[in-house]
C-alpha cells in the first residue's frame, strides 16, 4: 500500500465529514453507513434531503439501499469486478474528466486497457447485479459535479483488498472527483482513534506521519531524537505475529486496547497461539476475552480519565480533557508504557500527555503546527504544517503527495474460498447499530442489551425453507475452521446462498468461521467471504 498511501493520505479520508451533505452524488460500497457510522449516516441523509443522488453497492440490502437511486446487490467478494465495470461504462460513454487525467495523473492508458473486458454484461455474470443498473450507476457517479465515495472494511477485508482500493482511486481520478470540496475517496474508520494510531506509526513499515523505516534519513532523525539506533527492517503485522508464535519466532506479545480473541479471523488458531506464546501482557480497561489468556494484565484508563488527543476518521486531531480521576489502580496508557520503559533501563521523562504531544509535533510534519492550546477550539485536521496554518479540510487540492496520481490496472480474482457441495453458503460479516466492535464496553450496558443481547444468522427464507429452518430456530454454522450455534433470522435483505452475522458477541463468535487468508499487500484477512454450511441444530 506504500504507493497508494502516498497518493491518498495513508488510508485517511481525503475530505471532511461535513462536506458529505453538500455532495451531488454519494457512492457507498462496503459500508453499512447508518449502522456502523451513524453520525456520517446522518450527513448522508442531509445530502439526500439537499437533492443528492446515491448509489449503493452491497451484498445485503442495507437501510440506505431503500433511498438509493441505484442499488447494486452484488455477491460478496465481487467489488473489484463491479468497480471496473463502472469505469468501463464511464470510459465508453466518454464521461471522464479529460483535463484532470491529463494534468493531474499518469497511467490512464493502462487502466483503460485493463477495464476493456468489464462490460456490464460480463460484470453482471460475476456480481449478480443488473447490467442496466451498472450503466445507470456509472452515469450518476460520473455526471455529478461533486461525487464522493464512502467505504469501509467491506472493501478492504478481502484478498483483493488493496486492489479494491486502487480501483476506487481509479474511479475518482478518472472523473476528477479528488482535490475539491465534497468529493474524494473516503474510508470511514471503525474506531475512534484508528487514524491517530496509524498517524503515530502503529504500522510495521513506517514511523509517525507514514515516514518509512527503510529511509535512512528518517531513521537518522528518529535515532537522534530517541537516542537509539533504529532497525531498517519493518516489523510484523498482527496476522504475521500469530504466525510468528507458531514458528517460535515471537516469544512475547504486548496487546493494548485490542481483543483479537474475538475480532481476528480463525479464532481457533488465534486462541492456540495466545496459549502458546511464552509471555503475554494485555493492557485494557476491562478483563477482555484476550486478557483471560494473559500472564499479566495492566489496567488502563478510559477516555474520561485521561488527557491527550484522538485523531478521528476525517484526520481531525481533537483534545480530550480528563473528566474524572482514574478508577482504582488504573493508569493512562502513556504512564504505564513510560514506567515499563524506565524499569528496563531507559530514562524517559514524560510527566504529562502534553509532554508526549510536544515530541510528536517536533517529529511529525503533518502535526507540526498543532498545540494543545490550538486544539481546545474543536480540533484541527492535518496536514497542519505551521502554527499559522488553519488545517486541511480536503487533501490533494493542487497536487498529490507523490506528484501525479497514479492509475493502476487491476484484475478481478475470486475470493480465496467459494461455495461448494460441502460448504454451500457464503458467510459475510459486519456490525449493527447498538454494539461496538467486540462489545467490550457495550455488552456491559443494560439499556443496550435490552435492544440486542445476542446475534443471529441472517439467511434468506428460501434457503431456510430448503433446510427446514424456521425463524428463531437454533442452527449450527460450520466452516473448514470451526463451528458455532446461533439463532436463525429469516430476512430477504440477504440473497439466496448468502448468510450474515456480526462479530460483536462472544457467545456466538463468528470469527471461529472466518478465513485467515490474507491480502498479499496489506496483510488483511478475508473476513468478508467464507464458505460455510448451515443445518438445524439437534
Amino acid at each position: 500500500m506504500a504507493g497508494l498511501a502516498a497518493a491518498f493520505g495513508s488510508g485517511a479520508m481525503t475530505n471532511s465529514v461535513n462536506e458529505i451533505e453538500n455532495a451531488d452524488c454519494i457512492f457507498i460500497t462496503g459500508s453499512n453507513t447508518t449502522e456502523a457510522h451513524p453520525v456520517i449516516g446522518y450527513r448522508v441523509r442531509k445530502a439526500l434531503n439537499n437533492g443528492a443522488k446515491m448509489v449503493v453497492a452491497e451484498p445485503r440490502r442495507i437501510e440506505l439501499a431503500d433511498y438509493a437511486d441505484v442499488f447494486l446487490q452484488i455477491k460478496p467478494g465481487t467489488n473489484l469486478a463491479m468497480l471496473n465495470g463502472l469505469l468501463h461504462v464511464i470510459i465508453k460513454e466518454d464521461l471522464v474528466d479529460k483535463d484532470f487525467i491529463a494534468n493531474r495523473t499518469e497511467g490512464f492508458e493502462e487502466v483503460k486497457s485493463a477495464v476493456e473486458k468489464y462490460t456490464p454484461e460480463y460484470v453482471a455474470e460475476i456480481t449478480g447485479a443488473n447490467p442496466e443498473d451498472i450503466q445507470e450507476a456509472a452515469r450518476i457517479y460520473a455526471e455529478a459535479d461533486k461525487s464522493t465515495i464512502l467505504y469501509t472494511m467491506g472493501i478492504t477485508q478481502h484478498t483483493s483488498g488493496t486492489n479494491n482500493v486502487k480501483a476506487i482511486a481509479n474511479l475518482a481520478m478518472a472523473t476528477g472527483n479528488l482535490g475539491k470540496e465534497s468529493t474524494g475517496v473516503n474510508p470511514l474508520r471503525g474506531q475512534n482513534n484508528v487514524q491517530g494510531a496509524c498517524d503515530m506509526g502503529a504500522l510495521p513499515p513506517v514511523i509517525t506521519a507514514y515516514q518509512p523505516v527503510a529511509d535512512s534519513a528518517v531513521r537518522e532523525k528518529f535515532s537522534k531524537a530517541w537516542g537509539v539506533e533504529l532497525s531498517d527492517t519493518p516489523g510484523l503485522t498482527v496476522t504475521e505475529m500469530f504466525k510468528g508464535i507458531d514458528e517460535g519466532k515471537v516469544k512475547a506479545m504486548y496487546i493494548m486496547g485490542e481483543n483479537p480473541a474475538i475480532s481476528d479471523a480463525d479464532l481457533n488458531h488465534v486462541h492456540k497461539s495466545l496459549d502458546k506464546v511464552d509471555f503475554l501482557v494485555v493492557q485494557d480497561i476491562f478483563l477482555t476475552e484476550t486478557a483471560r489468556f494473559a500472564d499479566v494484565v495492566l489496567p488502563a484508563t478510559t477516555f474520561a480519565e485521561k488527557d491527550g488527543t484522538f485523531t478521528n476518521t476525517e484526520r481531525r486531531v481533537q483534545k480530550v480533557n480528563k473528566a474524572i480521576e482514574p478508577v482504582g489502580d488504573s493508569k493512562a496508557d502513556f504512564e504505564i508504557i513510560t514506567e515499563i520503559a524506565n524499569k528496563i533501563g531507559f530514562n524517559w521523562k514524560y510527566d504529562t500527555a502534553e509532554d508526549v504531544f510536544k515530541e510528536i509535533i517536533t517529529l511529525t510534519p503533518s502535526y507540526a503546527g498543532l498545540t494543545y492550546q490550538r486544539l481546545e477550539g474543536g480540533g484541527i485536521s492535518w496536514p497542519c504544517p505551521t502554527e499559522d496554518h488553519e488545517g486541511t479540510l480536503f487533501l490533494h487540492g493542487e497536487k498529490f503527495t507523490r506528484g501525479l496520481g497514479k492509475f493502476h490496472g487491476v484484475e478481478y480474482e475470486p475470493a480465496a474460498e467459494g461455495p461448494d457441495n460441502d460448504y454451500p453458503f457464503i458467510l459475510t460479516t459486519g456490525r449493527n447499530l447498538y454494539h461496538y466492535h467486540t462489545s467490550t464496553m457495550t455488552a456491559r450496558s443494560k439499556s443496550i442489551n435490552e435492544h440486542i443481547s445476542e446475534d443471529t444468522l441472517r439467511m434468506n427464507p428460501a434457503d431456510a425453507g430448503d433446510l427446514g429452518v424456521a425463524d428463531g430456530d437454533k442452527v449450527k454454522v460450520a466452516s473448514r475452521r470451526g463451528e458455532i450455534e446461533v439463532k436463525a433470522e429469516l430476512t430477504d435483505t440477504v440473497g439466496k446462498g448468502i448468510v450474515f452475522m456480526t462479530f460483536h458477541f462472544s457467545d456466538s463468535p463468528v470469527n471461529m468461521l472466518t478465513n485467515c487468508v490474507l491480502c498479499p499487500t496489506a496483510k488483511i484477512p478475508e473476513l468478508k467471504v467464507s464458505a460455510v454450511k448451515v443445518e438445524k441444530a439437534s
